[in-house]
């Protein structure tokens, strides 16, 4: 389903947007939103955010150890670091694998890729031709 396609444009109530950023499906009705959200432009800064708020709220008591700053941070900032880098190495997938749960096809992640990258693809086929039929199979960036 293109971004373009406008199939349920309801947006979620705060309740139900709480329980989707960590994980629930979204009635269809409002597949167009989930698209845009996965998808769409800021969907990596949105990802990255979601991901932030929970390992921050699990750290959070270790700053209440009565111990110098340099100690506290020792204690919580790589495992802070590391949970960032983890979700933004990861984050494609997980879109991926949200966007497969609500029934919609994974490839829509790369839509903003291919539209940044179509003037190089037409320069390509100009120049060389169309591309193979079996070039298809390798043009998405999922890793299965």
């Amino acid at each position: 389903m293109p971004l373009d396609e406008p199939q349920g444009t309801d947006k979620p109530t705060m309740w139900q947007y709480l329980t989707y950023c960590y994980g629930r499906r979204l009635p269809a009705s409002m597949n167009r939103w989930v698209a845009e959200d996965l998808a769409g432009d800021g969907a990596v800064r949105r990802h990255m955010i979601r991901y932030a708020i929970p390992p921050l709220l699990i750290l959070a008591p270790l700053w209440l150890i009565p111990a110098p700053i340099y100690m506290r941070l020792e204690m919580t900032a790589p495992i802070y670091i590391w949970a960032l880098l983890m979700a933004l190495a990861l984050n494609k997938v997980w879109r991926r694998h949200r966007l497969a749960k609500h029934g919609m096809d994974p490839n829509l992640v790369d839509v903003i890729k291919r539209k940044r990258d179509a003037q190089m693809h037409e320069d390509y086929v100009r120049r060389f031709g169309p591309r193979p039929d079996d070039a298809q199979a390798h043009s998405n960036s999922s890793p299965f």
